[in-house]
Parts: structure tokens; C-alpha cells; sequence
């Protein structure tokens, strides 16, 4: 049984730590033939689950050592697996597995290279209560560093202290409300000539502004891996693309057709679904791009980008709402 790790190395690889996966099974098999590969095997550490892999040792499903002991010997192990697979990137930290064992509460975790291949397993038997205590508040840090506020100093009691913290980040959001404003009095005639445009500011503002935070928060929890990775930045621009996509739809849709039944416009309703859906897929975008550029400026992208990205996500938002309104409105 390997040592339980310190609080020292919760920055170190995960591969450092992980067990070799002593016994695999493969969907075409039956569970009689499972029981027998488990038997053969002979491992020397205690099995919670039993992972499945293809041909090529690609990762295909999870099978609990209870499944195995009660289905029916002639059952297939793809018939009993289980294909919600939640495991750990071979390039992540102990700290991302530790954070991945008290949001899901498993015993051990696959560990996966770039191809899903299966690696090895981290057992939850390596982590001390201090590292799960100290991995906790990491957490909690990174929530409100999102938002411009250091936990620790925060919590000193000193509120000049607590101003020189907060009140730099408040002047990003300060500023990116002024130039809103200014862009809005630009204007201010297609707003006073359709007043409800101006009912549906803060429904479309506050949506870009949650997806933003929510898209952010996804990219810097990669960050706790380590150095920048442009082929997985590819990688997260193109899940948000198409995330953001079908929120934008979604909410536009839904948005849209309220303001149409509503104010009996659907011009007016189009054109908030429209720069709704846009707002949004830009929004999701916005948020991997500024955490990437700051995180590879060897700046912290947890308390810089969230100021950062909303300000610049509420302009992108207003932008795309006031020219997509009044380009469709001459045009109707």
C-alpha cells in the first residue's frame, strides 16, 4: 500500500502516485469470465471497481466489484457497465484528484491519457484528512477569486486591507459600466423609438454575464494542471463553441418568443433572441480566451480574468443587441 500523501505534494503529477490497474476486463466477456480474469490475476490490492477497455485499452465503461458478485454468471460486462465514466487526465495534479474525490465521493478514480486510454487508478486511501482540508479551501478560493477577492485577506479584519484588495477590480467593472453607458447614448433614439429594447438589457446582460463566469470557471480549473496546452485550449474553444451555441439558442428562443407573445413584436422578438444567441457564444468564448492569455502572461487568471470578462462581455453584448436591433428594425 503506497504512503499517504502530504500536503507538500499536492502539485505533483498524478501519474506519480497512481497504481497500476491490475486487472481489466473487456465488454465482450461474461461475467463468468470477468470473475475468472479477476481470479487469475491474483491482485494485491483491494479492487472497489472494475474497469473495462476495448482492443486498444481505451476506457469503455466501469463495472463495481458488487455488480460483478450478483448478476447472473451468462450476463455480458456491457450489459451491466456502467459508461458514465468519471476519471482523471493523466496530466492533472494530486490536487484535481483530490477535488475530484469530495465533489464525487468515490473510492478510486481511472486515471486517462490524452486517448481516454486507461493509465493506472488513484485511490482514495493516498489522501490524508489534511490534504482533503487544505484541497477544500483551495476550492473555496478559486470561487471568490473569480471575483476579485482574496479569501484570506478578506477575512482579516483590516478594511483598508480589504479596500486595497477589492477596490482595483471594482475600477475594471467601474470602467467597463461607464463605456456601456456611453455606448447606450449612442443610442439612445432607437431606444427611445422602441422602448422595449431597453425592458431586455438586463435579461440579456445578466445571461452573457453567467455563461462567461461558467465558461471561466471550466478553463481555470484546467489551469491546475499545469503550464498552457494549446491543443486542449482548441479543445475547450471548441466544447464551448458549441455549448454556447445551444444555450444561445435555447435562451434566445425562449427569450424571444415571451417577447413576441407579450408585446406582440415579433420584429423586436427576433431581434432579442438573435443578439441573445450571439451575446452568449461569445460570452462562452470570452471566458477561455482572457484566463488563457492572462495564465500564459505567468499572471493569475483567477483573480484577473473575472473583472476582466464581464466588463468586456457586458460591451460585446450591448454591441451585438444595439446594431442587431437597429439593422433589423430598418430593415423591417
Amino acid at each position: 500500500m503506497a504512503e499517504p500523501l502530504s500536503s507538500e505534494q499536492l502539485d505533483d503529477p498524478v501519474v506519480l502516485h497512481m497504481n497500476p490497474t491490475e486487472v481489466t476486463v473487456r465488454p465482450e466477456q461474461s461475467v463468468a469470465q470477468a470473475l475468472e480474469s479477476v481470479r487469475k490475476a491474483r491482485p494485491s490490492k483491494r479492487i472497489v471497481y472494475i474497469y473495462v477497455v476495448d482492443d486498444e485499452g481505451v476506457l469503455r465503461g466501469v463495472v463495481p466489484t458488487r455488480a460483478l458478485l450478483v448478476n447472473d454468471l451468462d450476463r455480458s460486462i456491457a450489459e451491466i457497465m456502467d459508461t458514465r465514466i468519471v476519471s482523471v487526465s493523466d496530466r492533472a495534479t494530486v490536487m484535481i484528484a483530490c477535488e475530484q474525490f469530495l465533489f464525487h465521493r468515490y473510492l478510486a478514480f481511472p486515471v486517462v491519457g490524452e486517448r481516454g486510454e486507461l493509465r493506472g487508478v488513484i485511490d482514495v486511501s493516498l489522501f490524508t484528512d489534511e490534504v482533503f482540508s487544505i484541497a477544500e479551501k483551495q476550492s473555496g478560493n478559486d470561487a471568490f477569486s473569480l471575483i476579485g477577492v482574496h479569501l484570506a485577506r478578506a477575512r482579516s479584519g483590516n478594511a483598508w486591507e480589504s479596500f486595497g484588495d477589492r477596490f482595483p477590480w471594482l475600477l475594471c467593472n467601474i470602467g467597463g459600466g461607464i463605456t456601456a453607458a456611453l455606448l447606450a447614448s449612442a443610442y439612445e433614439s432607437l431606444l427611445a423609438a422602441v422602448v422595449v429594447l431597453s425592458l431586455f438589457i438586463p435579461v440579456v446582460l445578466a445571461l452573457a454575464e453567467s455563461v462567461s463566469i461558467q465558461s471561466m470557471s471550466l478553463t481555470i480549473q484546467g489551469f491546475h494542471e499545469g503550464e498552457v496546452q494549446w491543443k486542449r485550449v482548441a479543445r475547450d474553444l471548441l466544447r464551448e463553441l458549441r455549448t454556447g451555441t445551444l444555450l444561445g439558442v435555447g435562451s434566445g428562443a425562449l427569450v424571444g418568443v415571451v417577447v413576441w407573445l407579450w408585446r406582440g413584436a415579433p420584429g423586436v422578438g427576433f431581434t432579442v433572441a438573435l443578439s441573445m444567441t450571439l451575446s452568449i457564444i461569445t460570452a462562452a468564448l470570452l471566458g477561455v480566451i482572457f484566463p488563457t492569455i492572462i495564465h500564459a502572461l505567468r499572471r493569475d487568471p483567477k483573480i484577473a480574468a473575472g473583472p476582466i470578462v464581464l466588463a468586456v462581455t457586458d460591451l460585446a453584448t450591448l454591441m451585438f443587441y444595439f446594431n442587431l436591433a437597429g439593422a433589423l428594425l430598418r430593415s423591417a
